[in-house]
């Protein structure tokens, strides 16, 4: 089993705009008109709970990856 506290996605609604979906949950957690704000608020979910974050595109594939979990080597700053 894998050690990942899971992750979120930004996808492209199949009836427009933007959703904010758990990885693995069928169940949107925020619908947005633009992208953008999907992936702002996206991120700050995937912040607070530690996740990976996966922004699609229109396709359905993955453009960017970010992840807020435990790395095992965190940056110094």
């Amino acid at each position: 089993m894998s050690n990942k506290k899971g992750s979120h996605h930004v996808v492209p609604d199949p009836d427009g705009g933007w959703n904010i979906q758990r990885g693995g949950g069928s169940r949107s957690s925020g619908h947005f008109d633009k992208k953008n704000d999907a992936v702002d608020a996206g991120r700050k979910i995937s912040q607070n709970q530690g996740t990976e974050f996966y922004i699609h595109g229109k396709d359905g594939k993955i453009q960017g990856k970010d992840s807020y979990g435990n790395d095992p080597y965190p940056p110094k700053g």
